[in-house]
Order: structure tokens, then C-alpha cells, then sequence
């Protein structure tokens, strides 16, 4: 059924099978269910024709995958990247429907997106492209139907401006899009919910794994990868709990800072970064010799000394080589808040890595578990949305910490039960073999119980 021009979704379903064969194993019947599951519900791809400041009509591809509705609303984001393809929003969409069958919340699975490219236009441009993209994606979402949220080059912004163009078109005030304002139907920690919710993550992993490497110590040395949301708010945590951040990046190049990343630099990233500025432009601004750019290069083998590694940037950032440099960097866990940031074969050195025990092992977390609190707050902005209230950033935050805790547990549970004889020495359950078989086991079901499949 995969076509061999969809890379990203053909290793993200092997992924899965081979997580749940042990399952499969045991529960034959289920097969029929993987067999379907991995199948979207519907694929929408539409043209997008937009006017740009020297009134010249552009072109652009749009996307929505609503790949699965059994356990609620199809629930995903829309990215605007010129690496926007089908199978990339395929990858997503599958992975999606998974996530967030572990958060616990009653949502089902989808992606979106456009070929389009924020970087370089003007807020006019923006808003013109925005209206059009709305303009055809308005008939196929809804409150109770279709959900979608930002992901990378839609931000604050950008959803301003889809929301607004629905609400036009539409007319009607309803929480069709998350990721939306404080003011006008958003919720409080959204925009820090996938970063903050990886930390709560793991912070669960290391109580479990290697406690002398709290986050509460300064000698705890954190690498993250990407400058963006979920990496801007997972340093800020980090570095307010008391680590020590070493590495930021972006496509263009890494920005590296052995004594530690501090809030106010952090922050002024994420200024840089909303203007569309590069690492390489604050690295100029930097104290000599403290921070240290390397352009073309990812974080992973710049470091030194790593106890955790957050790939926080794109799919497949981490490679099998650069899996064998963390390990060597003494990394004891390994958690993305990117969707699929490993490779399959640097998943697989981690793993093998777990099997064997001992002082040298470590602990991986797939992305589908870990950066599951930015979703998961999305679906606590749509019950607010729902109930016409908001709740104080505070109740917010403890909602996401039960979550992502409730979320590890099930992992845990699972990868305990699934993972066999391998669990003997004190060798740590494989949380990629839980979460996939949490999650496929509610999605499945679901879906059998209202006769998707028997």
C-alpha cells in the first residue's frame, strides 16, 4: 500500500509495524486494523493562488490530510515550508493520530500545509495567502469536524489571519483553529505547552534512569536542536529548573555555548527569530568566545560533555553517526520534541543501546509521547472553547503535567508488558514499543467498535 515516493510516511509506518509485531503476535485479529489504520480517511489537495505586493498572481500547493476521526475531531497542525509535500503531511497525519490517542483527550488525527514559504514576504503577502488558503481549506474543517493548529511557519500570525478569514466566510465566532489569542478564544501556555510538556516528560525518564542528572543541577548538561517554539520554551524551562543549555540551531548553522545558554539570550532568539533572522546574525552580537557559531552543522557532535539530547528542529535530524557521537558524549536520554527526529537507524543504535544496560545505555523517547503537551493543550483550548471560559495559566499547567504524566506511565506500562524478555538486569522497557501499541491498541478499538473493522 506505501508508494515509493513517500519516504517519510513509509518510515513512519514501519516504525509502527515493527513496534507492534510482538502485539500482532499475541493478537492476530489486529492486523486487519493496522492494515486499515494506516490508510487516511480523505487526502484534500488544493491549488492556492495569492496576490503578492507588485500585484503579481503566485501558486502554491495546499494540503489536508484527515487521516483518522475515531476517537474524535481530526486534530493536527498546518505547516507553511517549501518542503511541503504528501508525503511528509502523510507522515504527520499518521503520527498524529497516534499522539494523540496518548494524550487521553478525545481527538482523532490530521496535518495540513502549504508549499508556501513565510520566510522573506511581507505581513500583506502573508494575510493575502492566508485568505486564499482558507478560502478552499473553510470547506472541509469545523469545530466538530476538523481542527487545525500552527506547526512550523504558522505562528501566532498566521493564525490571526486564517482565523479571521473563516470567521468572514463563515460567520460564526467557534473554535475552529487553535493555537489562537488569549483574548479571542486561545488558551494560556499554548505556546509553550510542546516544550514545556517534553521537559515534564522527561523529567519523569530521568527520576527513573539516572536521577543524579535532575534538571535541578547545574552540571546537567541539555543539547537542543532548532531555534524555534518548542525549542525557544524547552531551553526557558530547562534553564528555569536549573540546567545547563549548550546548543541551540537552525537550518543554516548551530550556536553552541559551553557555559550555558542564559533567559535573556534565549529570548532574544525568539525576537530574532520572528523578524526571520538566523543564529548566525546573533552570533555576531555575541561576547567573544562564548558563544561559538558553526554554520552547515548540526548541534550533536559540537557539545562536549551531554547528559540529555532534545532534537527540537525537524524530521530525521538526528543520524546514525551522530546517534554514535551523542553516546559517546556520555547522553544518558534521548527525547524529541520534533516529530520523528531520528533516523531509523539512529533509533536503532539508541535502542540497542537500552537493550544492552549497564552504564552506558540510554533512554529514548519517540516524538509521538514526548512532545505530546502542545496537542494536548490544543485540545484543552477547544473544551475552553466549547464551555465559552478560560482557565488561569496555572490550572493550565497542571492539567498538562497530569498529561504528560499519565502519557509516560502508559509508555512505560506498555513498553514493560510488550518488550519481552529484553527487560532482565535492570534493562529499561523500550517507551517507542509502548507508545506505539498504546497508542494503536485505542485507535484500534475504537475504530472496531464502530465497525471500521471486525
Amino acid at each position: 500500500m506505501v508508494q515509493p515516493h513517500e519516504p517519510e510516511f513509509e518510515q513512519a509506518l514501519n516504525e509502527l509495524a515493527t513496534s507492534l509485531a510482538p502485539f500482532l503476535r499475541a493478537h492476530p485479529e489486529y492486523q486487519k486494523a493496522l492494515d486499515i489504520v494506516q490508510i487516511p480517511e480523505r487526502v484534500i489537495h488544493f491549488r492556492v493562488v495569492w496576490e503578492d505586493d507588485q500585484g503579481r498572481a503566485q501558486v502554491n500547493r495546499g494540503f489536508r490530510v484527515q487521516y483518522n476521526s475515531a476517537l474524535g475531531p481530526y486534530k493536527g497542525g498546518l505547516r507553511l515550508h517549501p518542503s511541503v509535500n504528501l508525503s511528509i503531511l502523510k507522515f504527520l497525519g499518521f503520527e498524529q493520530t497516534f499522539k494523540n490517542a496518548l494524550t487521553g483527550l478525545n481527538m482523532g488525527g490530521g496535518k495540513g500545509g502549504s508549499d508556501f514559504d513565510p520566510k522573506g514576504k511581507s505581513d500583506a503577502e502573508i494575510r493575502r495567502f492566508c485568505v486564499a488558503f482558507m478560502t478552499e481549506l473553510s470547506r472541509h474543517i469545523g469545530q466538530d469536524t476538523d481542527v487545525p493548529a500552527g506547526d512550523i511557519g504558522t505562528g501566532g500570525r498566521e493564525i490571526g489571519f486564517l482565523f479571521g478569514a473563516y470567521r468572514k466566510m463563515r460567520n460564526e465566532f467557534v473554535g475552529v483553529l487553535t493555537g489562537k489569542g488569549a483574548d479571542w478564544g486561545g488558551s494560556y501556555i499554548r505556546p509553550e505547552a510542546t516544550g514545556y510538556g517534553l521537559i515534564y516528560y522527561v523529567e519523569h525518564m530521568i527520576a527513573r534512569a539516572c536521577p543524579q542528572r535532575h534538571f535541578g543541577v547545574a552540571s546537567t548538561r541539555v543539547a537542543i536542536s532548532g531555534a524555534g517554539n518548542v525549542a525557544q520554551f524547552t531551553a526557558l524551562k530547562v534553564i528555569e529548573l536549573g540546567a545547563t543549555v549548550v546548543s541551540l540551531s537552525d537550518s543554516r548553522g548551530s550556536l553552541i555555548c559551553e557555559e550555558g545558554f542564559t533567559k535573556d539570550v534565549v529570548e532574544a532568539i525568539g525576537a530574532l527569530k520572528l523578524q526571520g533572522g538566523y543564529l548566525e546574525v546573533h552570533a555576531s552580537f555575541a561576547p567573544a568566545g562564548k558563544y561559538v557559531y558553526h554554520a552547515d552543522k548540526r548541534p550533536w557532535t559540537l557539545c562536549g560533555k551531554v547528559d540529555v539530547a532534545l532534537p527540537c528542529a525537524t524530521q530525521n535530524e538526528v543520524s546514525a553517526d551522530e546517534a554514535r557521537a551523542l553516546i559517546a558524549a556520555g547522553v544518558k536520554i534521548v527525547a524529541e520534541g520534533s516529530n520523528m527526529g531520528c533516523t531509523k537507524e539512529a533509533i536503532d543504535i539508541f535502542e540497542e543501546s537500552r537493550k544492552a544496560g549497564g552504564p552506558g545505555a540510554v533512554w529514548y523517547a519517540p516524538g509521538k509521547a514526548s512532545n505530546c503537551g502542545g496537542v494536548a493543550v490544543s485540545g484543552l483550548e477547544m473544551v475552553q472553547n466549547s464551555q465559552r471560559l478560560r482557565w488561569t495559566p496555572e490550572e493550565v499547567d497542571t492539567k498538562l503535567k497530569v498529561i504528560m504524566t499519565n502519557c509516560y506511565k502508559t509508555c512505560l506500562e506498555n513498553g514493560e508488558k510488550w518488550s519481552g524478555e529484553t527487560l532482565t538486569g535492570g534493562v529499561l522497557p523500550s517507551l517507542l514499543m509502548g507508545a506505539n501499541v498504546a497508542g494503536f491498541i485505542k485507535v484500534a478499538d475504537a475504530m472496531r467498535a464502530q465497525g471500521d473493522w471486525w
